[in-house]
């Protein structure tokens, strides 16, 4: 996937004049005009001050937008770089927000940047994983917004876990006491991998559990307060597991593998088909993690495999024979203050995956 490093793509000025590029000519018109409304409205501000009335209201210089071309706009647009961002311009008056009648566009300015803004961004499987442009039920803009989000953590289950404030790429344990209160998940449950090789980062604290789950939208589960209680997805505890496999659907593929982990706390693998099998075992290559250490997930489901990273260094494959959907999960422990961050990283050799 897409690095966040990196920043956003820019269109570039053209001495072609193509459309949605921005001729150097039509840059050079667009700096004079800005110019001359700075002066203007520096003589205003002077003549206020010369006339000392405050109570009148200044005057208000109104700009023809007819002269600003599409290719300018969009240009200028782009540097918005967030969905957010867009929004605001697009609330801004209706030449941004509306489609025009006498545009070219079949949508608004505002819908073409984030068009624009995602196909550059976004990589294949990525686009995968994004709901479709369909008129009147998903806009450019709220595509965009979605690819912003796509490694949220958005699922919450369990009586001790928590979003970190105003952040929902990260989450933490809540130190909460009581009965059946010591561990909790979190689902990014957005970023449904269907194909091809995705990798991401997770910066960890304490001993948490990280790894993949099959995606259950409609996971409803009798019982289940998601403020109080405990739960895992791969445990002790069975009583969940036959509401696990009644979401299962056609797209999770002939492997029996749902859920599977690697323990910070041992470095070992741990798996479960929810039925009759759970394994926890030790496989080449594992290793304990500490706090501070950056725990790298390469899931390539062209070849089926879970590949483990450590601080950026391969421990290894860690499980095989792998199909189907899944989704990024971890499961954090009350008693050891697990807190955990999931992020867009760059592999650190070639083993050819998206960075996601």
């Amino acid at each position: 996937m897409a690095d966040d490093g990196g920043g956003a793509k820019r269109l570039k000025t053209a001495e072609d004049g193509k459309d949605g590029v921005v001729t150097a000519e039509e840059a050079a018109q667009l700096r004079r005009r800005i110019a001359e409304l700075e002066s203007e409205n520096e003589q205003l501000r002077r003549r206020g001050q010369g006339e000392g009335n405050h109570d009148v209201l200044p005057i208000t210089v109104t700009v023809d937008l007819s002269r600003v071309t599409t290719g300018i706009v969009t240009h200028i647009s782009s540097f918005l770089a967030s969905s957010r961002g867009l929004l605001s311009l697009a609330l801004t008056c209706k030449s941004f927000g509306w489609r025009q009648p006498v545009s070219t566009l079949n949508w608004s300015l505002v819908e073409e940047v984030s068009r624009q803004a995602v196909c550059s961004r976004a990589t294949d499987d990525e686009m995968d994983c994004l709901p479709p442009y369909v008129r009147g039920t998903a806009t450019w803009l709220s595509i965009l917004h979605r690819h912003e989000h796509l490694l949220d953590f958005d699922v919450l289950l369990g009586g001790c876990i928590e979003n970190q404030i105003g952040d929902k790429t990260a989450v933490c344990a809540t130190g909460a006491t009581g009965p059946n209160c010591n561990y909790s998940v979190a689902v990014s449950s957005s970023y449904v991998m269907r194909s091809g090789a995705h990798y991401a980062q997770f910066l960890i604290t304490g001993k948490p559990y990280i790894g993949i789950v099959r995606p259950m939208p409609g996971l409803d589960v009798p019982g289940l307060d998601a403020s109080a209680g405990d739960f895992c997805f791969i445990g002790d505890d069975h009583s969940f597991f036959p509401d696990f496999l009644a979401q299962r659907s056609d797209d999770w593929g002939d492997s029996e593998v749902h859920s599977c982990d690697f323990s910070c706390r041992d470095g070992k693998m741990n798996w479960t088909n929810w039925h009759d099998e759970i394994e926890e075992k030790d496989w080449d290559g594992m290793e304990v993690c500490q706090s501070g250490d950056t725990l790298g997930m390469l899931l390539n489901l062209d070849e089926g495999t879970l590949t483990v990273y450590k601080n950026n260094r391969r421990l290894g494959m860690m499980k095989d024979e792998l199909s189907g959907q899944y989704c990024w999960y971890v499961n954090l422990f009350n008693d050891s203050a697990d807190t955990v961050s999931i992020k867009r990283g760059t592999l650190p050799n070639s083993d050819g995956a998206t960075t996601a």
